[in-house]
């Protein structure tokens, strides 16, 4: 696609949506039976159904043209990428573990960038059938319903989720909060955040654009904010696809987390 074209962006949002809903099918079909898997960089868990996810949605969101770049968790890197105005952003299994596992929490994510930010996205979570979508300016929903993030600035109370070792550190700093279960799906665990179900969800060190892209998003149209521990916005669709400790919450409250934590010495310690 020429840098100068401008997507039609209800368009690709209802075509990134049709196409997450067939690979979320695909993945059901093949969960909880016996499967090839693997595991890539020593401890990265990679089964077949990540592979074929990943190839029905390359087939189906870019085909045989050129018009988007394409960044995956499961697909070589295509250095192209990074010239393009707009970039598909994809984990084919977010929480592959839980997948192999049996486990409920994992999840299809999917997003549309621009210039390094998200303005399209689905998430997809077959096993609850809860059904995650954004469009940039339009709000976010969870199975069509409006989805709204919890208000309020305080930390007392407040259900937080996010990496053992994280809450461990911010419990000393913080009053005193509810740590919620473990969302083994980073993408799901963030999007509970633009559901309400969390008050703040955490992403440890090492998270890459594929695992925030779609749930980023979700957050921001949902009324809450994402990003850093020393504020600002994500930008997608780097040379290095890698980001430190993030936190998600409604604006009030991630002020008063960004607040407090800002100094980075939640991340590093």
């Amino acid at each position: 696609m020429p840098a100068t074209e401008v997507v039609d962006l209800e368009k690709a949002a209802a075509r990134l949506a049709e196409c997450v809903r067939e690979a979320g099918a695909l993945a059901l079909s093949m969960f909880q039976a016996p499967i090839e898997q693997w595991t890539k960089d020593g401890t990265s868990p990679v089964c077949e159904a990540d592979i074929a996810i990943d190839r029905l949605l390359r087939e189906r969101l870019i085909g045989d043209t050129n018009e988007f770049g394409w960044l995956s968790e499961e697909s070589a890197e295509d250095p192209a990428r990074l010239a393009a105005r707009y970039v598909w952003i994809v984990d084919p299994i977010d929480g592959t573990r839980a997948y192999l596992a049996g486990l409920p929490d994992w999840t299809i994510s999917a997003a549309l960038v621009e210039n390094g930010r998200p303005i399209a996205a689905c998430l997809f979570a077959p096993v609850s059938n809860e059904f995650f979508a954004a469009i940039a300016g339009k709000g976010a929903t969870c199975n069509g319903a409006p989805i709204v993030a919890t208000l309020g600035a305080a930390l007392a109370n407040a259900r937080i989720a996010g990496p053992r070792g994280l809450l461990e550190r911010l419990a000393a700093r913080a009053p005193a909060f509810t740590a919620s279960p473990r969302v083994r799906s980073l993408a799901l665990r963030l999007a509970r955040v633009a559901q309400g179900v969390l008050d703040v969800a955490f992403a440890g060190p090492d998270s890459h654009d594929w695992d925030l892209a779609a749930a980023d998003l979700l957050v921001h149209e949902a009324g809450g904010a994402f990003g850093p521990l020393g504020g600002g916005a994500l930008i997608y669709n780097r040379p290095e696809p890698r980001h430190g400790t993030l936190v998600a919450a409604g604006r009030a409250r991630y002020a008063t987390l960004i607040e407090l934590l800002g100094d980075g010495r939640l991340a590093s310690s």
